[in-house]
């Protein structure tokens, strides 16, 4: 077992320093430092409590998204209208803020009303695709791309139409709600301490959920190989279901978090793309929920430091994206060749 882990690990360490490698080589064939690069990255990420605080911003809907994604990943289901569910938690999350704010009720109650509406309207969005995959014969790959371009329109129709500001139609989004209907914040700081443990409370649970529970083991075999599970008697298609049904309430909470810590407000990108952030770090962390607190964060940081390539090197900042793209391929390349030469062993 130990030997495995270790092969394993040096093929992950290989694919790593090729990823590096190879945007290295972009770098010098533009004519820029490769090292400076690298190191404006990390300090704009890590160079002080506040530019870390920016990065834990962006981890937390990152690694709700990713523990949504596991589960529906061990099911075999290829959830790509998360970006969407993600969306639709964070219309309902304004919603419901709209529905209570003059309700008179406290507004620690409101704020928990919000969220839990954020993950019920992920829920309902991933239940789409699900009813779309299972009873209507449709890849969800597709159906979830779909339902992703609707979200995005819907959330235009809403922000410049019913819920646009008095008098004005703007792209800075709906009306902010007041301060004491938004998740207490840190000191001078942007991060939101229960936002933050909101999103590590929901990987724990997916880790004990497929590592430890019947639940888990069977949306596994679910994955593994449908038929056989059928034949076994487990329910396939309500298994199915589930798996949409958890990472949609999972993604939904990660709108809701953007709604409540971070924007106050419905803003046309409110998703900010960690939908299809989320099912990078999945894919690179091989669906295993013990890796995805440490690379969500390190995707959160390059999403974060990147932003000081334009303004230190004249660099775009989705050179980041390039990094992360080409990790994520390399790892995925490393993890055949690796099953490849132990097949021939």
């Amino acid at each position: 077992m130990f030997k495995k882990q270790l092969i394993s690990l040096l093929y992950q360490i290989g694919a790593l320093l090729l990823a590096f490698g190879v945007v290295s080589l972009i770098l010098l064939s533009v004519g820029a430092s490769p090292w400076d690069a690298y190191r404006n990255m990390f300090t704009g990420s890590f160079g002080s409590m506040r530019k870390f605080a920016e990065v834990l911003v962006a981890f937390v809907p990152l690694l709700l998204v990713t523990a949504g994604l596991l589960a529906t990943f061990s099911s075999g289901l290829w959830n790509i209208g998360v970006e969407g569910q993600v969306v639709l938690g964070a219309i309902a999350t304004t919603w419901v803020y709209r529905f209570f704010l003059d309700s008179g009720l406290p507004p620690a109650l409101i704020i928990t009303l919000a969220i839990l509406g954020g993950m019920v309207g992920g829920a309902i969005w991933a239940a789409l695709a699900g009813v779309l995959k299972v009873f209507g014969g449709v890849n969800e790959i597709f159906g979830g791309l779909g339902l992703n371009f609707v979200a995005t329109a819907l959330t235009i129709y809403l922000i410049f139409g019913p819920w646009k500001r008095p008098g004005v139609a703007s792209m800075s989004g709906t009306v902010p709600f007041p301060d004491e209907f938004s998740l207490p914040q840190l000191a001078a700081l942007r991060i939101s301490p229960w936002a933050l443990g909101i999103s590590l409370v929901g990987i724990v649970v997916i880790y004990f959920l497929l590592q430890g529970t019947y639940f888990g083991l069977r949306l596994k075999a679910v994955g593994k190989n449908f038929r056989a599970a059928y034949l076994l008697g487990i329910p396939t298609w309500q298994y199915s279901m589930y798996s949409f049904l958890v990472c949609g309430a999972l993604a939904g909470a990660a709108g809701a978090m953007q709604v409540a810590a971070v924007y106050h407000r419905l803003i046309p990108s409110i998703s900010s793309g960690y939908g299809y952030l989320g099912l990078m770090v999945a894919m690179l962390i091989n669906y295993r929920a013990v890796w995805a607190v440490p690379v969500a964060l390190f995707f959160a940081g390059l999403n974060i430091g990147s932003i000081q390539l334009p303004i230190l090197m004249k660099l775009d900042s989705s050179l980041s994206g390039v990094l992360q793209g080409v990790l994520v391929l390399f790892v995925l390349l490393a993890a055949g060749v690796r099953q490849k030469f132990s097949k021939k062993a």
